[in-house]
């Protein structure tokens, strides 16, 4: 695709990013980046860059609810709620915002055309949305939903005036970049950067950035030659083996934080014979192994995890036995750390009816997860050791989220955010019986399905009793590893790092923003 301007300030930009004068900011991100259509893909990258553009009705952020389009919420019966929206807000073209936008949000979300990745399911509770004035909202859901005002934390809101005239490539365009966030639209070159200019009128105050140049950098060690050399100011997702580097430079400051993303392998559960799965012989398997359990839970007992955690992640990361990390909402502390035993794992696959093994192809994204392909690889070599004799194929993402979506895959790699910082987020979206008409199931891509989680699902979006919700999701989390429905591997830590004089702090996740940046002192 061309590059897109949409004037000569975009130039002049591109010149004032370079020189990074003090009004400035440079940031070096590593999520490819899909589309600028907000409500498109529910990819790590897209949702960083939407956070410089679009709002949401309530934020979350440190994991904790706040504020946003939305001044206040309250339950007024268990299946409705009320939100007192913010007045005097205006989109970048001047117009005011008001309910009908997000009326219209809400509807357009749960279908756009073109998504792998819906944010239909935080919507899937939601019976009907109404304004009886403009800067009331009243959602009535189909089940009593104590954490509706967190799923809609995740939806953000267009407008309404450009939005039901708009397409996708309208907004990659910037065309339909018409939004109420701190920056507004100047240019999107797919692939490579999306130049923005602060929004003065912002609702929240003026940012101290008046010009960002953010700019996509898949490879870890161009990140990080990039800070050096002073291309860009600040970068994300620092590479493992470049941390001690950096710590050592006199110009860089390394910002580490605990983190909620974790690494996952995915089985396919899919039916039949696949190219991804044969014989020894290369001859293509009848039935599907990975549906018998005792062969999932050989493959997982094969990982060393630790190993993996100290040689590929040099400890920048925490072994995983749950997709949740320690002190978190709905980590099960009964679920015991995965041992490291390859001599259970031969017995397991014997007894399934492989004592020889199968060969197995897994793919694995080149431009998505710091250390993904060599983790692949780590993998590789121990399931190779029990007789799983693996090979691992690195496919660009585009090609890779589409494919893995299908289900076309026999093993795939996926690093989950946990977003919310709580686990039903992943049960909605990873866990949960693939059903596109509810937004369940979209980034389980391996269409793991189990009665039990579904259940568990169902039971803690209804209970209102923090306690008690609690202990549902922990059930949900003992279910998933009996089944080994997914196979955890690690916790990433979250690792920024900035030129002297810049501070990171987290905001909601691992999402990279210009907002997340100030001078040290400010």
């Amino acid at each position: 695709m061309k590059r897109l301007l949409l004037s000569s300030l975009a130039a002049a930009l591109l010149t004032v990013g370079a020189t990074a004068s003090a009004e400035s900011l440079r940031i070096g991100f590593a999520d490819p980046l899909s589309s600028l259509d907000p409500q498109l893909n529910n990819h790590a990258g897209d949702r960083s860059v939407d956070l410089h553009f679009w709002d949401l009705l309530v934020e979350n952020k440190w994991n904790k609810l706040q504020p946003g389009l939305a001044v206040s919420w309250k339950p007024v019966d268990p299946k409705t709620w009320e939100f007192k929206l913010r007045k005097g807000v205006k989109w970048a073209d001047g117009k005011p915002f008001t309910a009908e936008d997000v009326i219209f949000s809400y509807q357009r979300a749960r279908n756009v055309p073109g998504s792998v990745a819906t944010f239909a399911g935080y919507l899937r509770t939601v019976e009907s949305v109404s304004a009886p004035d403009p800067y009331t909202l009243i959602v009535k859901t189909n089940v009593p939903n104590p954490d509706l005002p967190l799923n809609l934390a995740s939806v953000h809101i267009v407008s309404k005036h450009v939005g039901e005239k708009a397409s996708t490539e309208d907004y990659n365009a910037g065309r339909a970049v018409v939004g109420t966030g701190p920056f507004k639209f100047v240019s999107y070159t797919p692939g490579d950067r999306v130049i923005m200019a602060r929004n003065d009128d912002y609702w929240d105050g003026k940012s101290p950035w008046e010009h960002v140049n953010y700019r996509y950098i898949n490879n870890g060690a161009a990140r990080t030659a990039a800070l050096l050399s002073g291309d860009v100011d600040v970068i994300d997702k620092v590479s493992a083996s470049d941390i001690a580097r950096l710590k050592q430079s006199p110009n860089v400051s390394v910002y580490p934080y605990p983190g909620l993303r974790v690494m996952l392998l995915q089985p396919s559960f899919k039916d039949g014979p696949t190219p991804f799965i044969t014989d020894n012989s290369g001859k293509p398997l009848a039935k599907n192994p990975l549906l018998d359990v005792r062969v999932r839970r050989a493959l997982s007992l094969a990982i060393n995890r630790d190993a993996i955690v100290t040689r590929i992640m040099q400890n920048t990361a925490g072994v995983a036995n749950q997709w949740m990390p320690k002190d978190t909402f709905g980590y099960n502390p009964d679920v015991k750390n995965i041992p490291f035993d390859a001599a259970q794992a031969k017995k397991l696959l014997a007894e399934a009816g492989f004592p020889e093994g199968f060969k197995l192809t897994m793919h694995v994204p080149n431009d998505r997860y710091p250390q993904g392909p060599e983790t692949a690889q780590a993998v590789a070599q121990f399931w190779s050791r029990i007789g799983v004799k693996t090979q691992v194929e690195v496919v660009p993402w585009a090609v890779y989220s589409s494919r893995a979506n299908k289900n076309e895959y026999a093993m795939s790699m996926l690093a989950w955010g946990n977003g919310t910082g709580e686990a039903s987020y992943a049960l909605v979206n990873v866990l949960a019986t693939v059903d596109a008409k509810k937004g369940l199931g979209a980034s389980n891509w391996g269409h793991y399905s189990s009665p039990g989680v579904d259940r568990a699902l169902d039971e803690s979006t209804a209970e209102f009793d923090p306690a008690k919700r609690e202990a549902i999701l922990r059930r949900s989390v003992k279910i998933v590893s009996d089944e080994v429905g997914v196979l955890p591997l690690y916790h990433y830590q979250n690792i920024w790092a900035a030129k002297k004089g810049l501070k990171v702090s987290p905001l909601s996740s691992d999402r990279t923003a210009a907002m997340m940046v100030t001078k040290v002192g400010k």
